[in-house]
């Protein structure tokens, strides 16, 4: 039997190169029941329908077409991998109230050298509107009438404008940016799973669903003629790929989960109601009642990334490749200004054209939430970043400096909307995720091991899970490096 944690009034001495926490008691969660997970939960419902516009419509489908079901075994381990780096992740906001990378902003040698760092990574992966391209895809096809080629850039890039001018007056006009993402998110998951579903059940032979599940559970051996920068996009946009990761902290924080209704949220631009957002935030002390509400503010916290995330990442990526592989001829290459288009041609062309509507629908829907969700990702955790950093940007409050970034963001995607397809740009996105994954998985190592008491650090199967991240997205990471300095 376990001794009872020995209580303390003090905040922990060591905080590292930001200001020290206040403390404060740990809220008191509702009791652990059905219905109140689903009153408590969320946060991994935005991250799974922005997960699923990217690599779950797009990436996922357009490799196993080209490589085969033996290849999505690389999904079931990065989703794994993904679900233990984001509670990780979560674990310290738990503790905290802050994002994780104000957390990492408390290591050495600071918030001069990370802040600038994640912040440029952040831009490299998300600033380029690479599904906001795949979404003008799908609604070209809705109004011509047909699949774009390449001589319909001109258009799809102003409709492309159109998708980031919409998204962006969504994300300021909502009184809680977070709440207002869950509730698209949730309506979302709803819409886009019942068509899966549906299609799945109408459109795909039992031995094409044997093939795809054998492919999730069984290790095989990768094509030696498969795309290594493709890999590497398809293993870290299996899950959320990169920064998106990272975010599931600061979303956590806004939905008030534990430590994070001490501290408040980013609230959206017409907001003035809001509670305003704390620089600095809060740990409670390891009294007998703080421990018990820990446990079950983080069996909430599984049931939220494990089950809503997780399996649901791994249940959307199967309803998908299972549908485009039986729809899709083998070994076709895709054309990337078709890219979250290609679906509703084939099930036209197969199962009739009342079908090319509702699957140009289903997929506005898809890629429509995750271009708002990576916006916001980008346009949070900069805010975020700069607001633990930046004695300068508290000068503004949270809400306005969110909208100051976004208005900067719209623009620059109203200009990159234009240097290519939505393939040419998803690419940078999985360039990029690697390196974060590798990288920031150490940090959180660090982090929770040095600023989190014993008793609310990761056990041991984890840490080594966590090394594991690194070694899988680090690999990624230097196999596309040398791959592009050799070609």
């Amino acid at each position: 039997m376990t001794s009872s944690p020995t209580p303390s009034a003090e905040s922990p001495s060591d905080h590292g190169h930001l200001p020290e926490w206040r403390t404060e008691d740990l809220p008191e969660p509702l009791p652990f029941s059905f219905g109140n997970a689903l009153r408590t939960i969320g946060p991994g419902a935005i991250l799974l329908v922005g997960s699923i516009g990217g690599g779950e419509w797009i990436v996922g489908p357009m490799m196993t077409v080209q490589y085969g079901t033996g290849i999505l075994w690389i999904a079931t381990l990065g989703i794994a991998l993904q679900a233990l780096f984001n509670l990780e992740a979560v674990r310290y906001t738990l503790y905290t109230g802050e994002p994780i990378l104000t957390g990492v902003m408390r290591l050495s040698p600071g918030p001069r050298m990370w802040a600038p760092f994640y912040i440029l990574i952040g831009v490299a992966q998300l600033a380029t509107p690479a599904v906001a391209a795949g979404c003008a895809a799908v609604l070209f096809g809705a109004f011509a009438g047909r699949m774009p080629v390449d001589s319909d850039q001109t258009m799809l890039s102003g409709i492309g404008v159109v998708v980031i001018l919409a998204a962006a007056a969504l994300l300021v006009s909502g009184r809680s940016i977070e709440r207002m993402l869950e509730r698209i998110s949730w309506a979302m998951i709803a819409f886009i799973f019942s068509f899966l579903i549906l299609a799945n059940l109408l459109c795909v032979p039992w031995e094409t669903w044997q093939r795809s599940l054998s492919g999730f559970v069984t290790p095989q051996r990768l094509p030696e003629d498969i795309n290594l920068v493709m890999l590497g996009l398809f293993a870290a946009t299996a899950g959320s790929g990169g920064l998106g990761n990272l975010a599931i902290s600061n979303w956590f924080r806004d939905k008030g989960f534990a430590m994070g209704a001490h501290v408040g949220g980013i609230g959206g631009a017409l907001a003035h109601d809001h509670q305003e957002l704390k620089s600095v935030g809060a740990v409670f002390p390891m009294t007998d009642d703080n421990h018990r509400r820990w446990k079950t503010w983080w069996r909430y916290a599984r049931l939220d990334q494990q089950v809503l995330w997780g399996i649901g990442c791994l249940v959307g990526m199967f309803l998908n490749v299972n549908l485009a592989v039986a729809i899709v001829p083998p070994e076709t290459q895709l054309s990337g200004v078709s890219a979250g288009a290609f679906q509703a041609d084939y099930l036209a062309r197969q199962f009739g054209q009342w079908l090319w509507l509702l699957t140009l629908l289903n997929g506005f829907w898809i890629l429509f939430s995750t271009h708002m969700g990576n916006t916001d990702i980008l346009v949070r955790t900069t805010a975020d970043i700069l607001w633990a950093a930046s004695p300068k940007a508290r000068r503004h409050s949270a809400s306005r400096l969110y909208a100051m970034l976004l208005g900067g963001l719209t623009v620059w995607a109203l200009i990159t909307i234009h240097l290519g397809n939505a393939l040419e740009l998803f690419k940078v996105l999985g360039i990029v995720a690697s390196p974060i994954m590798a990288f920031a998985a150490i940090q959180i190592l660090r982090v929770n091991t040095r600023f989190l008491p014993p008793e609310l650090r990761p056990p041991m199967w984890r840490r080594v899970a966590l090394l594991g991240s690194v070694v899988v997205y680090g690999g990624i990471s230097v196999a596309l490096f040398m791959n592009l300095i050799s070609s």
